[in-house]
C-alpha cells in the first residue's frame, strides 16, 4: 500500500466512494493514511492512528513517497492545543487548522510536503506527553458546547467516541475509533465509587451493544457528546439528563486508560 497525509483542516471519510455517502470519520491536518485501493476519483484509505477505513476524494489527500509515511510516524510531533491555529509559509497559502491536528518535524523543520514548510504563526501546540486523569478531564471540557456530528473529530463537530479519541491522543494514548472498540482497552473499574477523573464510561443499548461513551470528571458527572458535548450527572444506572428528567444512557462499564 502507498501512503498519504491530510493537508487540509478537515477531510470527510465516507462509507462509500461518493460525495453523498455517509461520513463515518474525519481526518484532521497531519493524519497519515495508507491507500488500500481506489475507485474512480476516490481513494480507499486506512487511518494509520487507528486502522479505520473509508473513502476520501483523491483531491483531498496528498500522496507521499514510499518511505515518507514511516519517517513521519517516527518523527517528533506536536498536537494543536488551541481551538484553532494558523500555519503560514513564504511560498504556500496560510491554513487554519483545529485542535487535535498533528504537526511533524523532519530535520528540525515543520514538514509540509512538496512545495515548502509551514511555521505556526498563531495558536498553540504541545508535544503529546503523558497526562494524569485530571488533565484528561480538563481537556475534554475544552470541547463543551461543540455540536454533535456523526463521524466528527473537531471542536466544530464531534461524536462521542471521536471526543474520547482526540482527547487521549493529546497525551500520546492511541485508541480505536468506535466506542465498542475502545471499550476493549484499559483497566476495568468495578465500582463507580472507585472512579477517578479521566476514566471513561461506556454505555449499551437494549441488545447489550456498546453505543456511547464519555469521560468522567470524578465529581459525579460525565462529559459526553449527546446533541452537543455536555456535562451530565452519572451514577451506577447511567447518565441522568436533568432537562429531560430521565436516564438517557445505561452504564455498562468503566475503563481507566491511564496509570498516572
Amino acid at each position: 500500500m502507498s501512503g498519504g497525509i491530510c493537508f487540509l483542516s478537515l477531510v470527510a471519510v465516507r462509507s462509500a466512494p461518493s460525495d453523498t455517502a455517509e461520513m463515518v470519520n474525519q481526518l484532521l491536518f497531519g493524519d497519515l493514511v495508507d491507500i488500500a485501493g481506489s475507485q474512480g476519483s476516490w481513494l480507499h484509505v486506512v487511518s494509520r492512528h487507528d486502522g479505520y477505513e473509508g473513502w476520501c476524494d483523491f483531491k483531498q489527500i496528498t500522496l507521499l513517497d514510499e518511505e515518507l509515511p514511516e519517517q513521519l510516524s517516527q518523527s517528533s510531533r506536536m498536537v494543536v492545543t488551541s481551538l484553532t491555529a494558523t500555519l503560514s509559509s513564504d511560498v504556500l497559502p496560510s491554513i487554519t487548522i483545529v485542535r487535535g491536528s498533528t504537526l511533524y518535524r523532519l530535520s528540525g523543520e515543520m514538514f509540509a510536503g512538496p512545495g515548502g514548510n509551514y511555521h505556526l504563526s498563531a495558536g498553540d501546540a504541545a508535544e503529546p506527553l503523558p497526562g494524569a486523569g485530571r488533565l484528561i478531564a480538563d481537556t475534554a471540557s475544552e470541547y463543551l458546547k461543540s455540536p454533535y456530528l456523526w463521524g466528527g473529530r473537531s471542536p466544530f463537530g464531534i461524536d462521542c467516541s471521536g471526543l474520547i479519541q482526540v482527547v487521549f491522543a493529546r497525551y500520546g494514548i492511541r485508541l480505536p475509533r468506535d466506542a465498542w472498540q475502545q471499550s476493549a482497552h484499559g483497566q476495568l473499574i468495578n465500582l463507580i465509587e472507585e472512579i477517578e477523573p479521566g476514566d471513561v464510561a461506556y454505555f449499551d443499548n437494549e441488545e447489550g451493544r456498546i453505543i456511547h461513551t464519555g469521560i468522567l470528571t470524578g465529581q459525579g458527572t460525565v462529559i459526553h457528546g449527546s446533541g452537543e458535548v455536555r456535562t451530565d450527572p452519572i451514577d451506577h444506572h447511567g447518565v441522568f439528563n436533568r432537562s429531560q428528567g430521565k436516564y438517557t444512557h445505561k452504564l455498562r462499564l468503566i475503563k481507566r486508560m491511564t496509570t498516572g
